[in-house]
């Protein structure tokens, strides 16, 4: 299977320089072979994007803070530039309408339950004294390394969405990516499914990761260039970012 690089047809290919790929694929279901399964399923609706909850947006210049939380890849861990994910969608998110302050959050090895016991004493903070609280959350995978249950991952997740409604808190969640092992992107997928569910019940933004690079040969090429088989480089965590800011990212700042 053969990944065609073309610039996305709303603008130029997405990155600035030797930090990013210099162009990016459109993630469409051509990119991939699909699955049997698949191919004999009923067409299903799609389930990247949702609205997001109501968030305040006040007129002029908005005093936005926007959270990152997650684990080694909310950090960027394995970037050799340093920027990860986050860090270019950030590079990304300039605008006239904007003050903006982001925070990475990201720690290494934890699960959805380790975020959801510091996910509050420590966003908190960083939202002090701003006027729109923001959250980007992505986790699950080290659910799946460690043994978490998916009913418990599902309910870690939901938690966070539920208290963060509650605090007038908009959410964003990106979702999981494949690794090299098939039968470990199976549990990835259900995992990724069900987190799809529990963002659209509430109308929360998730954006799937999994399908479009699954397969996908630049994401597979730089995890089997990556020193542990499981961290993209700057190719992956570019793909990453191009999801992110493709797929609802400034209807969810609302931004034009």
């Amino acid at each position: 299977m053969t990944s065609e690089q073309t610039p996305h047809p709303d603008g130029p290919s997405f990155g600035v320089g030797p930090a990013y790929p210099s162009q990016h694929v459109q993630f469409t279901d051509s990119n991939r072979r699909q699955t049997p399964a698949e191919r004999t399923a009923p067409p299903a609706e799609k389930t990247f994007f949702n609205p997001s909850v109501d968030a305040t947006v006040s007129d002029g210049v908005r005093d936005v803070g926007i959270v990152f939380l997650g684990a080694s890849q909310t950090a960027g861990y394995g970037d050799p530039k340093g920027l990860g994910w986050v860090g270019r969608v950030v590079a990304r998110t300039q605008h006239p309408d904007l003050d903006l302050t982001a925070y990475n959050l990201g720690v290494r090895g934890d699960t959805s339950a380790d975020v959801v016991a510091r996910w509050a004493a420590e966003c908190h903070p960083r939202w002090r004294g701003r006027t729109e609280k923001r959250l980007v959350l992505s986790v699950g995978l080290n659910d799946l390394v460690t043994g978490v249950t998916m009913a418990r991952s599902r309910l870690n997740l939901a938690n966070i969405l539920d208290e963060a409604k509650s605090a007038g808190i908009a959410v964003f969640v990106v979702g999981l990516t494949p690794t090299l092992d098939p039968e470990v992107n199976r549990k990835v997928e259900a995992l990724a499914l069900a987190q799809a569910d529990v963002c659209g019940r509430r109308s929360v933004t998730y954006v799937d990761c999994f399908r479009p690079l699954v397969g996908h040969d630049q994401w597979t090429a730089d995890l089997a260039a990556s020193p542990d088989l499981a961290h993209p480089g700057q190719a992956g965590y570019g793909l990453i970012a191009w999801l992110v800011l493709h797929n609802g990212w400034n209807d969810w700042l609302q931004i034009s």
